[in-house]
């Protein structure tokens, strides 16, 4: 998410069209509740220029992504994947695998929802929290690495891995099992999964990711889970995402960005991992 920093005209004129058109929506609502609502509301409260504010952490970052020269690794067309779901499903809980020049125009893009960050850099973290405190992001372990993919692809495959299960308490090899609670313990929405580093042998890779993503829409008590995988042109990303995630699940991909739904398993333990 942090890999490559460049300008982009064409995104940074999406990223402001995006925020422009929900602040129009934003006033439309406020103007539309007020309507709905006057007879109950204190004239005091109607009359109020507060009514139709623009929220200042949504005009603290139209103003960041149209004066920064540091614009999203994603593209203009694999943002708008994420950003239409956003837009059905928001406000609503977003957890994003990684924290990078993208994070305050996801959390935006969820106003009133609640999106968290989980970060392998410590250092990034505090970086980042200086400039966005309004950010909630949380430093994560991870103990495997990329040249240990091939064995975890084949763990995977073992009845551990594939009986559905809350990630902390699984015997698969795969599941994150160090997290913080509330991240268990919340029911997500969106899954977007573009960290850990994974460009080396060394790095951490995002195998454990991947399918802890699966895991915890799978276990949700009902409904779909939208989970969406970064890089996918890269070997990990492209084999993990196709195993965990499944093939059938998958909605689209647009450039390097898949997109996958995945259903609730709880209500069903007889459905297979993958349709």
């Amino acid at each position: 998410m942090r890999s490559k920093t460049h300008t982009s005209l064409s995104l940074k004129l999406l990223l402001i069209s995006v925020f422009i058109a929900f602040l129009l929506l934003f006033v439309l609502r406020s103007r539309l509740t007020s309507s709905n609502e006057i007879s109950r509301l204190p004239a005091s409260t109607c009359s109020s220029p507060k009514c139709n504010k623009i929220p200042s952490s949504v005009a603290k970052s139209l103003i960041h992504y149209s004066t920064s020269a540091i614009t999203p690794q994603q593209t203009l067309k694999e943002i708008s994947v994420s950003s239409k779901i956003l837009d059905k499903k928001s406000p609503c809980n977003f957890l994003v695998f990684g924290l990078g020049h993208d994070s305050l125009m996801w959390h935006t893009l969820n106003y009133g929802g609640r999106t968290i960050f989980l970060e392998e850099d410590e250092a990034w973290i505090q970086q980042i929290k200086k400039r966005f405190p309004v950010l909630e992001s949380y430093h994560v372990t991870y103990d495997s690495k990329v040249n240990q993919a091939n064995v975890l692809i084949e763990a995977g495959k073992g009845p551990e891995c594939t009986t559905i299960a809350d990630p902390r308490y699984s015997m698969c090899q795969l599941a994150l099992k160090g997290l913080p609670s509330e991240i268990y313990d919340t029911k997500w929405d969106l899954i977007m999964v573009d960290a850990p580093t994974g460009y080396y042998d060394d790095a951490p890779g995002r195998m454990t990711a991947i399918y802890t993503a699966g895991m915890m829409a799978r276990n949700k008590e009902e409904g779909e889970t939208h989970v969406f995988v970064h890089d996918v042109n890269r070997d990990i990303e492209d084999k993990f995402s196709r195993e965990f995630l499944c093939e059938g699940y998958m909605k689209k991909q647009v450039g390097r960005l898949r997109h996958f739904t995945i259903p609730s398993h709880k209500s069903n333990l007889d459905m297979p991992f993958c349709p």
